[in-house]
């Protein structure tokens, strides 16, 4: 059954709402890639997909883009119904897909003058709107080079870049990392962060490290459906109960092993501490694994210094987050068992097919 899409709202009736998707579902003949699926989106905050490969996030990416019509629901951007109007929401949407939609015989200037043109910038302004873009993602030493010739980090940053070239109110990136080297990832990590505030940001991806550094709101998705949302703090509290923070001091004379534990133990919502493996190499090193209710960094900070005690280094603890995304995103049971029968089908078959195959070299 289709939910009912509800009356047209202009850009003004959101206070602050760039997107609001209302029980969105989506199918591909009788197969759901999407749905119910229900979030609002504020203005300038980067948020981040987080779902593994086939969780629905490409697909919810590009509903929002006007590039797949939805099978039901309701999916408003600035106000803005995607499927009653569509070309006033695209004029507003930058939109990078997970294969950039580069035209490799153009250069790099002659691409973004020709995206801007699609996207109605005025003329006017369209030259300096091309440079900024390429500033902004650090292409312009690059402008007159032919977009085959570049590299595939250079590639991302041009398809960013044709992405922001008309100001678009929301910019959605669907696995900008994707293929990137360590150095070009630390590089296009930095550069989503410069598009805050500006512009709303949803960037798509599998991988738990970028968009934890990333993004200011994580959507975790499964199996088409949004199971949890949040900051990284907030999801660690709904779902493991707490924070684990590993906490690295340098012991002194007057900061004992004790006497560090018994500092950290007096901190409000800290339920246990335990020594572990020191972080880094050193003399007088010592690393806590902190285990709170709460989100306790600030309140350790103030209580280590009250206490006279060295301070070099508090980082949450990656065990945490691997635990939330790989609890949040196990399959439903739905899901699981339809492989399950699959492999049931499989096996049943292939047990068939070898009782009806006659014995080789029976009598003559």
């Amino acid at each position: 059954m289709r939910a009912p899409l509800p009356t047209s709202r202009g850009p003004g009736e959101l206070n602050g709402t760039v997107i609001e998707i209302r029980d969105l579902y989506k199918y591909y003949g009788d197969q759901k890639a999407v749905g119910p699926l229900s979030a609002t989106i504020e203005k300038g905050q980067i948020v981040g997909l987080l779902g593994l490969n086939g969780a629905g996030k490409t697909t919810t990416l590009r509903v929002l883009a006007c590039d797949l019509l939805p099978t039901s629901g309701s999916v408003r951007v600035g106000g803005l119904d995607v499927v009653e109007r569509p070309d006033e929401v695209r004029a507003r949407i930058g939109y990078l897909p997970d294969t950039p939609p580069l035209y490799g015989e153009m250069t790099v200037r002659e691409y973004l003058r020709y995206a801007a043109k699609l996207h109605g910038v005025a003329r006017a302004d369209l030259e300096r709107r091309v440079t900024e873009a390429m500033e902004l993602t650090e292409t312009i030493d690059r402008a007159d080079d032919v977009i085959a010739s570049l590299s595939h980090g250079f590639k991302q940053r041009v398809g960013i870049a044709q992405a922001i070239v008309h100001k678009p109110e929301l910019v959605v990136l669907d696995e900008p990392i994707s293929g990137l080297d360590p150095v070009q990832i630390v590089e296009m990590r930095e550069l989503v962060r410069s598009l805050r505030g500006e512009h709303t940001v949803i960037v798509s991806s599998h991988i738990l490290q970028e968009i934890s550094e990333t993004c200011d709101q994580i959507f975790v998705i499964r199996d088409g459906e949004i199971v949890a949302s949040g900051t990284e703090a907030e999801l660690s509290g709904q779902l493991l109960q707490g924070m684990r923070v590993d906490v690295t001091v340098r012991l002194g004379s007057d900061s004992s092993p004790d006497r560090v534990q018994d500092t950290l133990k007096e901190v409000d919502k800290v339920r246990e501490v335990e020594a572990v493996d020191a972080a880094e190499p050193g003399k007088g090193i010592a690393t806590f694994r902190v285990l709170a209710t709460g989100d306790v960094r600030t309140d350790i900070v103030k209580a280590l210094v009250a206490a006279d005690v060295a301070l070099i280094g508090l980082t949450r603890s990656e065990r945490e987050l691997e635990s939330v995304f790989l609890e949040l995103s196990k399959t439903t049971g739905g899901a699981a068992e339809r492989r399950a029968k699959r492999k049931r089908a499989a096996k049943a078959a292939r047990a068939e097919s070898n009782a009806s195959t006659p014995p080789s070299g029976g009598a003559a």
